[in-house]
Formats: structure tokens, C-alpha cells, sequence
């Protein structure tokens, strides 16, 4: 095929061999043998996750360059639109899996481990052969206490204010979807900056409420499982509030130099399905985690 035929009479758009998946292999093996040498004590570990952190930066920059290069000279066709959304719908479905992976291990824990542990359900007659000194009670440090004494979060402080945080930030970005659809760019800006900064706001709240669970209330990770339930979902859910903001903020600057139109927007809305995801994943651990 003659490379003059325009992308609309190119069923699917095939780019050249790319660099960037060795880059990324790369990246990810100095990140996980710089955790298993820092873990055990080696030296040059922590050097070895600055190399992955700045592979892994470069690898995301020039890829993403070369897809917005390629969709903004017209190389896409309908076809690569709708392969874009599939894989980005399988992501988020993955995603959904992680979570709901770890709300059914807080369930099994608190309905049914800590119930047999404590003389009740369907391994009762275990009690007092292993745990016959344990209280059937949630939330629990374990057995003995070994987990030592700690306080709860208070559901109705920072929880509840990052609760209102990120559904207002929902808000914000449903108003610069509309700015989008209406051509309204500056409507879609501030509703992009608005987001974005209450993204920021999110994380920064529970870096403080992680301070103070730690300082104030010894709720750590050595606190039972209730500690280590509590900062695997929460901290999971921030670790994605911080590459959602970070989406948005890269999809706020395609919107400053006027790459998106109504009819070509993906990235925009991919970003707004992820941050999406996000705020329904936020609520569930609200109430199951901070809540119940």
C-alpha cells in the first residue's frame, strides 16, 4: 500500500516498531531489584528505584507523545477509537477486581475469620484449642493484643471532608465535560483546574490523617489486621487518587494548547472514566472501612 493513502482509507493505523515497551521492562525490573536489594539492606537498592522512577517518567512522556503525535496528525481511524476505549474499559474492570479482591478480604476477616476466632460460627470448636483467650469483636489488634491498644479515625473529620472533596470533584469535572461538548474552553480549564487541585487537596488531607493516626492514635500497621486492612485499602485508593490527578493534569494541558474537539476527546474522557472509578471506589471504603 502506497504510504499517500490518508488514515480514513487505512482500516487500522499500524505505528513502527517502538522503543518505549523496553524502555518500560526496563524500568519496572530496576524498580523491583531496587525494592528486593533494599529490603535487604543492599546499598544500591534505593539508587536502583531512582533509575526505575526516572525510566518509568520517560517511558510514560515519550509514549503518550508519540500517541498524541499520532492522533493529532489524523492517523486514527474509528476503528483505533473504539480499540482506545475497549482497552481502557478492560482497565478499569481490572481495576474493579483489585478492589473488590480486597473488600472481600475485609469482609471474610471481620464476618467470618474473627467470628470462628472467637468462639462462634462454623470452626467454633477451634476457640479454645488456639485462641481461647480471644474476643470476637471488630476492629481487633489480634489475639493477646498483640497488635498493642488503638484508637479509631474519627469517620465524621477527614474522612468525611475528602468524602466531600472528591464527589464535589466529580462535579467539577462532569461541568468541564460540558465545556468540552459546548466548546467552551475556558469553562473547561477552570473545571479541569478545579479537579485537579481538589485531587491535590484528597492526598494531602490523608497524608495529614495518616500523620495523626500514626502519632496520636498508634493505629499502624503493626495494629492487627484492622491496621493492616486499613492502610492497604486506603493507601491503594490515594496511590490512585495520585495517577488519577496526574491523567487530568496532562489531559489540562492538552486542553491549554487545544487538542481536544467534540468529536476527538478520548483521552479527556478515558481520564474522567478512571477518576470516576475513583470517587465510587472512595465511597465504598468509607463506609465499609471508616463507617461499619
Amino acid at each position: 500500500m502506497s504510504s499517500s493513502v490518508s488514515a480514513s482509507d487505512d482500516p487500522y493505523y499500524i505505528p513502527e516498531p517502538s522503543p518505549w515497551p523496553i524502555v518500560a521492562m526496563l524500568a519496572i525490573f530496576s524498580l523491583l531489584m531496587g525494592a528486593a536489594f533494599s529490603i535487604n539492606g543492599v546499598g544500591f537498592g534505593s539508587l536502583l528505584i531512582v533509575v526505575g522512577f526516572v525510566l518509568l517518567g520517560y517511558m510514560f512522556f515519550g509514549w503518550f507523545g508519540d500517541v498524541v503525535e499520532e492522533n493529532m496528525s489524523g492517523k486514527y481511524s474509528g476503528q483505533v477509537d473504539n480499540s482506545f476505549r475497549q482497552g481502557m474499559f478492560w482497565f478499569i474492570s481490572s481495576e474493579l477486581f483489585f478492589f473488590a479482591t480486597f473488600f472481600g478480604s475485609l469482609y471474610y476477616i471481620r464476618n467470618i475469620s474473627v467470628e470462628w476466632l472467637g468462639g462462634t460460627g462454623y470452626l467454633a470448636a477451634t476457640h479454645e484449642f488456639i485462641t481461647s483467650q480471644f474476643v470476637s469483636q471488630w476492629p481487633t489488634a489480634g489475639p493477646l493484643n498483640l497488635g498493642g491498644s488503638f484508637a479509631l479515625v474519627n469517620t465524621w473529620g477527614v474522612p468525611a471532608i475528602n468524602t466531600a472533596i472528591l464527589l464535589s470533584s466529580g462535579l467539577t469535572l462532569t461541568w468541564a465535560h460540558w465545556g468540552l461538548k459546548n466548546e467552551n474552553r475556558k469553562q473547561l480549564i477552570r473545571g479541569l483546574t478545579m479537579t485537579v487541585v481538589l485531587g491535590v487537596i484528597f492526598v494531602i488531607m490523608q497524608i495529614q490523617e495518616y500523620a495523626h493516626a500514626y502519632g496520636a492514635l498508634n493505629l499502624t500497621l503493626e495494629s492487627g489486621v484492622y491496621g493492616s486492612t486499613f492502610y492497604l485499602l486506603t493507601g491503594f485508593h490515594g496511590f490512585h487518587v495520585i495517577v488519577g490527578a496526574l491523567m487530568l493534569a496532562a489531559v489540562l494541558g492538552r486542553s491549554m494548547k487545544g487538542h481536544f474537539t467534540e468529536e476527538n476527546h478520548f483521552a479527556f474522557e478515558a481520564a474522567a472514566w478512571y477518576w470516576h472509578f475513583v470517587d465510587v471506589v472512595w465511597l465504598g471504603l468509607f463506609v465499609l472501612v471508616y463507617w461499619m
